[in-house]
């Protein structure tokens, strides 16, 4: 199967173009910058070249408005005019509960997908464990660390990239994937559990949270589990 990956250089795209080649899959990474098929999906530049004899897209591009919302759109249009067979677009689990820009966005570009005529699905993930060690990080440089009142859910990238693999190799379901973490933890849990790992000495700084998120928006309680949990997952970070 010929699969194109956009935004296959990111934390997840990689994960899913290594899993689909080790499978025997003819995997094409898209990005911006991508050396053999880059793409600017705010113009669409590279798009029909990258797109030709493509049976699947997984797009995991991460952006603003112009690429997850108008750059989707006009992926979409040329996946039709290329034939593709199947769209699966990567999301998040919670954006229809909890609020803020970049979930609206999100929640933009799944009604895109649904709207863009060409067989889709969309999976959607808790949040990823590298998302929260890189904003615990970046904190840290400034000598705190946030420690939120709500529940998380964190899942390995390279469970998603395998879920990934899997969606695209099954038919399309025209509906919503959802894949979570092994664990239930509350944020500022995690913000201890990371500065234990890395021997952070920055300071929790408690931050409140809305109702949706204390009530946790950002979890699935019925969504298939991955195995990897956020200690583990630092031990060998």
């Amino acid at each position: 199967m010929n699969i194109a990956i956009v935004g296959g250089t990111g934390t997840v795209g990689a994960e899913a173009a290594r899993e689909l080649a080790a499978r025997g899959h003819t995997v094409r990474v898209l990005s911006r910058h991508a050396p053999e098929y880059p793409v600017d999906l705010t113009t669409g530049e590279g798009l029909e070249r990258a797109l030709a004899g493509i049976d699947v897209v997984i797009d995991a591009a991460s952006g603003g408005k112009k690429v997850l919302v108008a750059g989707t759109e006009r992926l979409l249009r040329a996946e039709a005019a290329a034939g593709v067979k199947h769209h699966v677009g990567v999301s998040i689990v919670g954006i229809d509960r909890v609020g803020g820009p970049y979930y609206k966005l999100k929640l933009a570009q799944e009604a895109a997908i649904r709207a863009g005529g060409v067989p889709w699905t969309i999976v959607r993930a808790t949040q990823f464990h590298t998302l929260i060690a890189q904003v615990f990080a970046k904190s840290a440089k400034l000598g705190v660390v946030p420690a939120l009142g709500a529940p998380l859910q964190p899942v390995d990238p390279r469970e998603v990239g395998r879920v990934l693999a899997d969606t695209a190799e099954g038919e399309p379901a025209l509906g919503l994937v959802a894949f979570a973490g092994p664990e239930v933890v509350s944020a500022r849990e995690l913000a201890r559990r990371w500065r234990a790992a890395v021997g952070s000495r920055a300071v929790p700084v408690r931050l409140p949270a809305s109702r949706a998120l204390r009530a946790g928006g950002l979890t699935d309680a019925t969504a298939p589990r991955g195995t990897v949990t956020f200690d583990q997952w630092l031990s060998a970070a």
